[in-house]
């Protein structure tokens, strides 16, 4: 069983070598955000879209949540994929595919209850893929990802056997649990950011024993 594998918080050209010379098949790129780690310039994002080589998937993980500010935010990034953090606010999916037919659409589902679930199931019509996380938008100051916890697998799996999309796994990912997280949920893809840093640094070490510990039959 191929997990794609998908390395976050890429802050500099060299973590993004490092990490894909480890088997990363996508990069996370964390634009302005209301917390969490890894926030980077737009200029930077840009820069560091521009040395990754196809077919690796380059995320803008924009907090957006209206159509024409996404829109507005990808052309000053040109990546390949947007990762929405939010929920749309303004627009449409749609129209932010219109604009953009060459880019894919990742949806962030923070996965809390029952309700989450709902809204995966239904939102996944829409998108390329939906990524399950453990932030809390309905906080004064919007978690919207990068919080290191894990949420519950049980209905992380019950989205991906229901979802009508790709599914991406994140939220408190290391080495020492993703075979577990694996096994549970069964996943198109993992996500990782703080599980596989040392100081705030990409951790090359932690990168490979990620990366070997998905490879599970």
């Amino acid at each position: 069983m191929k997990i794609r594998i998908k390395i976050c918080c890429i802050s500099s050209v060299s973590e993004a070598q490092t990490a894909i010379e480890s088997g990363a098949d996508a990069i996370g790129l964390v634009a302005k955000m209301p917390s969490g780690p890894g926030p980077i310039p737009d200029e930077l994002i840009k820069k560091i879209a521009q040395t990754v080589p196809p077919p690796i998937g380059t995320f803008l993980l924009t907090s957006e949540t209206s159509a024409s500010g996404i829109i507005k935010h990808h052309q000053r990034t040109n990546t390949n994929t947007i990762q929405i953090v939010d929920l749309l606010s303004d627009g449409s999916y749609s129209q932010i595919k219109n604009a953009l037919p060459s880019v894919k659409i990742v949806q962030v589902i923070h996965v809390i209850d029952s309700d989450s679930v709902d809204l995966a199931i239904k939102i996944s019509e829409n998108v390329d893929a939906i990524l399950l996380d453990s932030g809390n938008p309905n906080l004064k100051v919007k978690e919207l990802g990068g919080t290191g916890r894990i949420h519950d697998w049980n209905l992380s799996r019950q989205i991906r056997e229901n979802s009508k999309c790709p599914v991406f796994l994140a939220g408190g990912l290391n080495p020492d649990n993703i075979k577990q997280a694996i096994q549970e949920v069964r996943p198109f893809a993992v996500d990782v950011c703080s599980g596989v840093r040392t100081n705030g640094f990409l951790d090359k070490e932690k990168v490979s024993a990620f990366v070997n510990n998905t490879m599970i039959i």
